[in-house]
């Protein structure tokens, strides 16, 4: 072999086990690759099915449900705008309340309930994960509609 094909098959072999590399660390990331969703944009069909991620949100006043195996809990998680049943098997975080914010992760079935693999809730009065004070933020909570008499009462009816 002369040695300018020994050059290239070790440019070669070099190109191959760089590629070979990168495309290792790109798989590795892509599997720990968690995206944050809000309540809101899993309604809206943003959320993969099936796929790991995380939503965030208040934890609906009322809404935690515990199983009599005492391991199992039901709750739902809010944005204000719109609301997202989670199932969560395993101990919850003793910060974990009612009307607190919480991130949680798993996965989203086919019939729309989170089925969630770790809890986590905020550390002190003033904290909430950031992901979750933005999705907060940005909800737009339901408005009730007005009726007819009412907007006439006020005066704001359309054609005055």
């Amino acid at each position: 072999m002369k040695p300018r094909h020994k050059k290239f098959a070790a440019i070669a072999a070099g190109v191959a086990g760089l590629g070979l590399a990168v495309g290792l660390v790109l798989t590795a990331f892509q599997q720990n690759l968690v995206f944050f969703f809000s309540p809101s944009q899993v309604a809206a069909k943003e959320a993969p099915v099936g796929r790991s991620f995380r939503i965030g949100g208040l934890v609906e006043s009322g809404s935690v449900k515990r199983e009599p195996d005492g391991v199992t809990v039901h709750f739902v998680v809010t944005d204000t705008a719109h609301r997202l049943p989670v199932e969560f098997r395993g101990p919850l975080p003793d910060l974990f309340k009612e009307g607190k914010g919480v991130v949680a992760q798993g996965k989203l079935t086919e019939s729309g309930l989170f089925m969630a693999t770790e809890v986590l809730a905020k550390h002190d009065e003033n904290y909430m994960p950031p992901e979750a004070a933005e999705a907060l933020k940005n909800a737009k909570p339901k408005q009730p509609q007005q009726s007819t008499a009412t907007l006439a009462a006020s005066g704001k009816e359309t054609g005055r």
